[in-house]
C-alpha cells in the first residue's frame, strides 16, 4: 500500500507536521519521521537501531540538513523546529510525499526538482538514502548528518567528549560513542570535516505530552555532491558496520482495500531475533508485550499466512513461563522480564487455541496443552499478585496493593487509575475460555481428563452468570467481589470469545446498552460518558493522559470484539461490515498506514497514543475476516 500526500497537503504545516510515516527492520529498529520533515517526537529519526535486538534501540541519525545550490543562493529543503523558529523550512519546497516500503519526498526549490527516498535494510540497523536530480540542468546539494547516541526515549544535550571518537576514512564517515558506531557511507561525494553542534532542536509532540522536548545535535562533517541530470547518489548510515546500499525504488499500488491495508500494517510489527520470536507492541515506544502479543496473534498471524511464527512466539512465551504466567512485557533495558498482569496467560491459551482450529499440528497441540495444565495448576493453587481461583465459585480474583494487572493498567505514581482488584468481568470470561480450550485439546488428544475439565468449566460459566449479570442495568458488572456496576467494554471481551460464559439473550441486551453509550466510529469507549469519573479528551501532560486512559478515552482494537459479538448475537453483518469499513480513515489520520493506539471519547476524536498499534490493527483484521468474510 502506498500513502500519498499532495503539495498542498504538504505544506500545510499543520496536516504535514502530524502525519509520520514508519519504516521497520524486523529486529526492532527503525526510522520514523513526518511529512514535513521535522522531527516532533523524540523518538522520530533516520536510523534508530535496536543495538540488543529487538531492544536496546538508540537513536543514532536524527536527520539529514539539506541544501540545493544552483547559481542563486542555497535553499534548504530539510525542516528542523528551534525555539520560536523552524529552519530550514523545507517543508515549504515539497511537491509530494509517499510512503511504502520507502519514504519518498518530491521538491522544488529554486527551479530545480530534487527527490529524496529513504529505506531500512531488512534485519540490519541500517537505511540507504537516496538524493536524485530531477532538473534538466546540473545542481549542488550539500548534506550535514545530525547525529547522536541516545536512548529513543531520552534526550541529548552537548557534551564535551562526544563523540568518543571520530574517524574520516575514504568516502566513509565513523562516529562512535557508548561502544556503538554509526557508519556513515557516502561515495562519490566531497566531504569537509564541519564540526559542530546544532542545538536546542525541539519535538513539539513532547511538549504536548509535557516531556523534556529538546536536543542537541552534533554535524560531524558536511557532504557535496555535483549531480547531473537523472543522476542519483546513495547514502547509508549503519550501526556497527558498513554496508551496500539497497535500493529504494518503490512499487505503486492500486485503490485502497481494507484486507491489504491491514495485512500490510500487520507486517511492521513482527520481529525475529536471536533472543525471541514476537511481537512489538506499538511503535514507536512498546517493547514487545505479552497480553498485547497474545491478543494480536489471531488477526497477525492467521489472517496474513503466518501459522508457523504464531507457533514460535507462543513457544518462546510458553519457554518463559514463571509461576503459571508468562511475561507482561519484555524490558528495553535489562534481562528480566516483567510478569505483572492477570490476563496476558490467559490470552495466551485464546491464541493457541484460535492457532490451533485454523491448522491442527498435534505435536505443537501436546506442548500447549502441556503449558496450559501448568498454567491451570498454578492458578488453581495461587500465583503472584494475588492471583487464585476461588473454590466457593470457580471463578478467578486477583489483586494486590499498588499493582496493575488488567489490561486497565494505567499508573500516575503510585495511584492505579483503575485497579479492578476482585473478580473482573473479562479475565473470568477468559478463564472460563482457558478451561474449554484446556478441555478441547485434552479430548482431541485423547487425554481422559477431558470430562473433569468440562465439569469445572461449566460450573466456572454458571457461577460467571449469576455473579456478574445485572438485571436492573441491562448489562454486565465490571467486577465482583467488591461489585463495579460502572459501564465499562470489558464485559464486550467476555462476549466475543470462542467459548464465552455470556448467555445470549443477557449478552443481546448487554450489547445494546454498549452500543448506546459505549461505541463510537473509531472504537469503544472505556468508561460511559455518564458515568462518575469520565473524562472525554486524551491531552494534557503525561499525568493527564494516564488519568483519562481508561476513563472514557476510545480504543480502536475494541472494535474487534464488538463486531464479533454483535455478529454473532444479532447477526447483523451488514452493521459489522460497516463499522469495519469506517477505519478506512484511521490509516490516514496519524501514523500512515497504521492505527494509532487511543482516539479521544468526544468529538471531535483525534487520535492520540502510539501511532501504530499492533493490537488496534490485529483485532480488526481477525474480525474483519472471520466475521465479515474480507472483501
Amino acid at each position: 500500500m502506498l500513502y500519498t500526500l499532495d503539495e498542498q497537503q504538504c505544506r500545510n504545516l499543520e496536516v504535514s507536521a502530524k502525519r509520520e510515516w514508519l519504516l521497520v527492520n524486523g529486529i526492532g529498529g527503525y526510522a520514523m519521521g513526518t511529512v514535513s520533515g521535522i522531527n516532533t517526537r523524540r523518538y522520530h529519526g533516520h536510523l534508530i537501531a535496536a543495538t540488543t535486538p529487538p531492544t536496546g534501540r538508540m537513536l543514532l541519525l536524527a536527520g539529514i540538513d539539506a541544501f540545493v545550490h544552483s547559481g542563486g543562493n542555497p535553499v534548504g529543503i530539510s525542516a528542523n523546529q528551534y525555539p520560536g523558529a523552524i529552519h530550514p523550512e523545507g517543508y515549504h519546497y515539497i511537491r509530494s510525499f509517499s510512503v511504502g516500503k520507502v519514504a519518498t519526498w518530491r521538491y522544488r526549490a529554486g527551479g530545480n526538482d530534487i527527490e529524496k527516498r529513504l529505506a531500512i535494510h531488512p534485519n540490519e540497523n541500517a537505511i540507504t538514502v537516496t538524493y536524485k536530480n530531477l532538473s534538466p540542468n546540473a545542481v549542488t546539494i550539500s548534506l550535514r548528518p545530525l547525529v547522536t547516541h541516545r536512548d529513543h526515549h531520552g534526550n541529548s544535550t552537548e557534551r564535551s567528549d562526544y563523540p568518543h571518537s571520530l574517524n574520516f576514512q575514504k568516502d566513509t564517515t565513523v562516529v562512535e560513542d557508548h561502544d556503538v558506531s554509526l557508519v556513515l557511507s557516502h561515495p562519490g561525494g566531497y566531504r569537509t570535516p564541519v564540526q559542530g553542534w546544532y542545538y536546542r532542536a525541539e519535538h513539539q509532540r513532547e511538549i504536548e505530552r509535557g516531556l523534556e522536548p529538546r536536543d542537541d545535535l552534533f554535524c560531524p562533517c558536511e557532504i557535496r555532491y555535483d549531480l547531473q541530470p537523472n543522476e542519483e547518489v546513495h547514502l547509508t548510515a549503519s550501526s556497527g558496520k558498513a554496508v551496500e546500499p539497497i535500493s529504494t525504488d518503490e512499487d505503486q499500488s492500486g485503490n485502497f482495500r481494507l484486507t491489504t491495508a491491514l495485512q500490510k500494517s500487520a507486517e511492521k510489527f513482527f520481529i525475529d531475533t536471536k533472543n525471541r520470536h514476537s511481537v512489538i507492541a506499538g511503535f514507536p515506544w512498546f517493547t514487545d508485550w505479552g497480553r498485547d502479543t497474545m491478543i494480536a496473534i489471531p488477526g497477525l498471524c492467521i489472517h496474513t499466512g503466518r501459522i508457523a511464527e504464531a507457533k514460535a512466539i507462543l513457544l518462546d512465551y510458553a519457554s518463559a513461563l514463571n509461576g503459571g504466567l508468562i511475561p507482561n512485557r519484555f524490558v528495553e533495558q535489562g534481562e528480566t522480564p516483567d510478569y505483572n498482569t492477570v490476563d496476558a496467560t490467559l490470552w495466551f491459551a485464546n491464541a493457541a487455541y484460535k492457532v490451533l482450529a485454523s491448522e491442527w499440528d498435534a505435536k505443537f497441540a501436546k506442548k500447549i496443552l502441556s503449558t496450559i495444565v501448568e498454567i491451570d495448576k498454578q492458578h488453581v493453587a495461587g500465583t503472584y499478585f494475588g492471583i487464585k481461583v476461588d473454590p466457593a465459585d470457580g471463578l478467578l480474583t486477583q489483586g494486590q496493593d499498588g499493582v496493575q494487572l488488567t489490561w486497565m493498567d494505567a499508573k500516575v505514581g503510585d495511584w492505579v487509575v483503575t485497579p479492578r482488584h476482585g473478580k473482573p468481568v473479562e479475565i473470568n470470561g477468559l478463564w472460563v475460555n482457558l478451561l474449554n480450550v484446556m478441555a478441547w485439546l485434552q479430548e482431541k488428544l485423547g487425554d481422559k481428563k477431558a470430562a473433569a475439565t468440562k465439569e469445572r468449566a461449566e460450573f466456572a460459566a454458571k457461577s460467571f452468570e449469576a455473579k456478574f449479570w445485572h438485571p436492573v442495568r441491562k448489562h454486565y458488572l465490571d467486577t465482583v467481589e467488591p461489585a463495579d456496576a460502572s459501564l465499562r467494554p470489558n464485559q464486550v471481551l467476555a462476549m466475543a470469545l470462542p467459548f464465552s460464559p455470556c448467555k445470549p439473550e443477557h449478552a443481546t441486551k448487554a450489547l445494546e446498552v454498549v452500543t448506546q453509550h459505549l461505541l463510537t466510529p473509531v472504537g469503544l469507549r472505556t468508561l460511559g460518558p455518564e458515568e462518575p469519573g469520565y473524562c472525554g479528551r486524551f491531552e494534557g501532560d503525561m499525568p493527564r493522559r494516564d488519568a483519562a486512559y481508561h476513563q472514557g478515552t476510545v480504543w480502536p482494537w475494541l472494535l474487534g470484539s464488538y463486531v464479533t459479538a454483535l455478529v454473532r448475537y444479532t447477526g447483523d453483518k451488514k452493521e459489522g461490515r460497516r463499522i469495519l469499513r469506517a477505519t478506512k480513515r484511521m490509516f490516514e489520520e496519524c501514523g500512515l498506514g497504521g492505527i494509532s493506539e487511543v482516539y479521544d471519547g468526544d468529538e471531535p476524536q483525534s487520535p492520540g497514543g502510539c501511532p501504530w498499534q499492533a493490537w488496534s490493527v490485529a483485532e480488526i483484521l481477525r474480525s474483519w475476516e472471520e466475521d465479515i468474510g474480507g472483501d
